[in-house]
């Protein structure tokens, strides 16, 4: 691969992740991004998406030796927000832990992205990584799988315990002054609805 190729794939994949960082900001400060997902942010990271196969369909998986470790970076960033395509997430998760064993993804970044698509699928995380709002109105992992070994699993990969993770994410969202949804049950119906609109659940 030409380094043309090279620094043309890592300069898309940057702007791409300015546009939803820009994005995302913007929402947040005005306080639209916790009201369900905003379709200005779906629609940026459905294109971002949408680049990201593309990539993946010429030059493989980004890994830092393809495209340096910025644009790295900048590529796992805008898979995990590739919410709203399955196929790219799946496709994006199958190609990292190909490129695990020489250095190319992490296994830390592999798991965030198999506990999402997890958790989107409706079936129980393995490491604590996806939060949502709980009955009490507090950022909660969602449901997990063979949750007595959850600690085990996140130490084997580098993670902090769970506990040092729910303290972070909720002081992270009560410094972004994220509320909890007004009424939950109305909110997960939401999700389910989305969730079965894009092609996570049939």
């Amino acid at each position: 691969m030409s380094e043309t190729i090279r620094a043309d794939w890592a300069e898309k994949l940057l702007a791409a992740a300015e546009r939803d960082f820009a994005t995302r900001k913007r929402l947040a400060d005005s306080g639209a991004l916790w009201d369900g997902y905003h379709p200005e942010m779906e629609a940026v990271h459905a294109a971002n998406a949408d680049l990201l196969l593309a990539a993946f369909n010429a030059i493989g998986w980004p890994g830092r030796a393809r495209v340096g470790e910025d644009a790295a970076r900048a590529a796992f960033f805008i898979l995990q927000h590739a919410i709203a395509k399955p196929a790219v997430q799946r496709k994006g998760l199958a190609l990292m832990l190909d490129e695990i064993a020489n250095g190319q993804a992490n296994a830390t970044d592999a798991a965030y992205l198999a506990d999402r698509i997890a958790m989107y699928e409706g079936r129980g995380q393995m490491f604590g990584t996806q939060f949502d709002w709980d009955e009490n109105g507090l950022l909660s992992p969602a449901p997990i799988a063979d949750a007595q070994n959850v600690e085990t699993r996140r130490a084997n990969i580098g993670l902090p315990p769970l506990a040092a993770a729910i303290a972070e994410t909720r002081a992270r969202a009560a410094q972004e002054n994220e509320k909890p949804p007004a009424d939950l049950a109305e909110r997960r119906a939401a999700f389910e609805q989305w969730a079965r609109r894009v092609g996570w659940r049939s």
